[in-house]
């Protein structure tokens, strides 16, 4: 199939199929006249790009992952640097949560100091 059938079948638009390419995640094959072909397996293999993405993956990690991958669920397979690789991404996510949160209680501060100090003024 070509990219615009294959855009169609996933809801992926064929400019972002171009990016998963440039990205290695998708190496279609091409014709003596250049245009890419893609398969069933190309299929999954977006859908499975998908999944990941969603799950906060970037596309170096995805990339590294994908070896492991089988099926259009998603499901991760063993393999080598896999679990070191999730581990490591779950530690990033959970720093990241952390810094969100020391933002917000800085904020809400921000915001109780301003509403407070606005009530004394209207008194």
């Amino acid at each position: 199939m070509r990219i615009g059938e294959l855009a169609r079948l996933t809801g992926v638009s064929t400019r972002l199929l171009r990016y998963y390419e440039e990205q290695d995640l998708l190496r279609p094959d091409r014709t003596t006249a250049g245009y890419r072909e893609y398969d069933q397996e190309d299929a999954v293999r977006v859908w499975q790009i998908r999944s990941l993405l969603a799950a906060g993956l970037n596309t170096r990690v995805i990339g590294d992952l994908l070896p492991c991958v089988t099926g259009a669920t998603p499901v991760l397979e063993p393999c080598p640097e896999l679990i070191a690789t999730l581990r490591g991404e779950l530690a990033d996510l959970d720093a990241r949560i952390e810094e969100l949160t020391r933002n917000r209680r800085a904020l809400s501060r921000f915001l109780d100091t301003t509403h407070d100090s606005g009530a004394l003024r209207a008194a």
